[in-house]
Order: C-alpha cells, then structure tokens, then sequence
C-alpha cells in the first residue's frame, strides 16, 4: 500500500498531463462557456425563417436534452412559437434578439 503522499502526488502529476494535453488538443486557446442569454439568442437567430429541432441543434451546437430545455423556455415566454414542425422566432423574440444584441456592443 501506498503512503497518501504518493496518491496526492500521482494524482497532481495526473491534472497536470491532463491540461497539458487539453492544451494541445486545443491548441493553447481558452474555452470560454456561452451564456444562457448567448445559447437562447442564437437558437432565435436560427428559428428566424422557421426551423426544426434538428436544425436547431446543429447550428446552435447543443445536444437535443438541452435543447429542449431551452426550446420549452423560449416557448413559455412567447419568444419563439412551434408551428407545422418548425420553430419560429415570434416579434417579441426579434426585440429581445435586438436588445441583446445591444446590450452586448
């Protein structure tokens, strides 16, 4: 059996080779997380013309789970309407999309 000493030090040698391959992977750039407000901004960009689910998570990059999430939110507030399979940004989805878009400069 191992002393605890030698765990902590595997596992920092562990994080450590971890993030130096998550670097290279990516190249050394950052990864930086959408906001909700991003994610449900361009699901309306996408919805504009009338768009399926399936359209709808290529585009934005989100896998259908969440998607939904966000589909069913957007749905309650009136932002975006489902209609003959398609989803369709709604007038008071196209002002938020526009106050977003102002907000963020």
């Amino acid at each position: 059996m191992l002393p605890t000493k030698s765990y902590a030090l595997i596992f920092l040698k562990r994080i450590i080779l971890q993030r130096l391959l998550l670097k290279s992977i990516v190249g050394g750039v950052s990864i930086k997380r959408r906001s909700r407000t991003d994610i449900a901004v361009d699901i309306l960009r996408v919805a504009m013309n009338g768009a399926k689910k399936t359209h709808i998570v290529y585009e934005v990059n989100l896998n259908f789970n969440i998607a939904q999430k966000y589909l069913e939110m957007l749905k309650e507030k009136e932002l975006i309407k489902h209609e003959n399979g398609l989803f369709i940004t709604t007038d008071k989805g196209k002002v938020f999309q526009e106050m977003a878009k102002e907000l963020k400069l």
